[in-house]
């Protein structure tokens, strides 16, 4: 691997769609519920299921599962991707899987019906832009080959698994707390995979120029994760596919296929970092990004309304 030729940024990201109890900011002074903490995970749920969905099979929830949307409105641009048949087997299975997710939570907590989703080219044309401090050109379109898709999925599934690391040691209460670890446990396991399956994907293509920017995979995952950790403002909790050896596992490897703390241990996130990094408002207060109206859920509501 010519890591020499990449330019190693320190990297990192916030990732991933969901959750931490203690709420840093100035929203509602009482601590979320147990629940509250659970459903927030629904926001970044949906909009993995959407987005996997409507990338391999070219339809969504209201096909799938129109019981789990709640009655929320269709997401905002998402579209049938060009992949190959193995990725699309995959992004399937994905897509399936997350609609498990949303039954899975609902079954345990009221919920929220599915909140409104940008899912156009132009969202994802602005992440890139801000990850690389100016305009590519063409916009960077996710739905138009492979190589970019899996780009924009490196996006999205990493922010939920921080989400659920942070949440399992916040739940709280004694009678449901055993049934809610495990489902906190069994969803982060998912997620987990899944951005596994992708980080490797694209750790075999690291050196490969995305067309037409002439800018290698390496150099986008670890903008995107350096962007993420700038929005998320809580420090390092991200990390791209090529690292300085120092940032490492155990301090000997530069390959970083798999993103962790210097003890090799899952970054966490609360909400609020992660609505910071998904509104791409850095401020858990001004919506925006894959959430135009914000997010749903008591947590997501205190930022708003405070």
């Amino acid at each position: 691997m010519a890591v020499h030729h990449i330019r190693i940024i320190s990297v990192l990201l916030i990732a991933s769609l969901p959750f931490t109890i203690a709420i840093e900011g100035k929203g509602n002074s009482s601590e979320p519920s147990d629940a509250d903490r659970i459903e927030f995970a629904l926001n970044l749920e949906y909009l993995e299921a959407e987005f996997f969905l409507y990338g391999a099979l070219g339809y969504g929830l209201d096909v799938v599962a129109p019981e789990l949307a709640g009655g929320g409105p269709a997401p905002i641009g998402a579209q049938l991707a060009a992949l190959s048949p193995l990725v699309r087997d995959l992004i399937s299975q994905f897509a399936y899987q997350e609609v498990g997710h949303l039954r899975a939570i609902k079954k345990e907590v009221k919920g929220f019906p599915r909140p409104v989703l940008d899912l156009r080219v132009g969202t994802f044309a602005r992440i890139m832009d801000s990850a690389f401090g100016r305009r590519l050109y063409p916009p960077f379109d996710p739905y138009a080959s492979e190589i970019n898709y899996l780009l924009a999925s490196y996006v999205i599934p990493y922010v939920g698994l921080t989400g659920y690391v942070g949440t399992n040691p916040q739940l709280q209460n004694t009678t449901s707390k055993r049934c809610n670890e495990q489902l906190v446990a069994g969803l982060l396991g998912v997620e987990s995979g899944q951005d596994a399956v992708i980080r490797t994907w694209l750790y075999e293509r690291l050196e490969v120029r995305v067309m037409p920017y002439r800018l290698t995979v390496a150099e986008f995952t670890n903008r995107i994760s350096v962007l993420r950790d700038r929005l998320g403002n809580a420090g390092v909790k991200d990390e791209g596919l090529v690292v300085p050896m120092a940032l490492g596992a155990e301090g000997r490897v530069v390959g970083n296929v798999l993103a962790a703390n210097n003890a090799s241990l899952s970054y966490d996130r609360t909400p609020e970092e992660i609505l910071r990094i998904v509104y791409g408002t850095g401020d858990a207060h001004i919506p925006g990004g894959f959430f135009p109206n914000g997010a749903s859920g008591a947590i997501a509501k205190s930022f708003l309304q405070s």
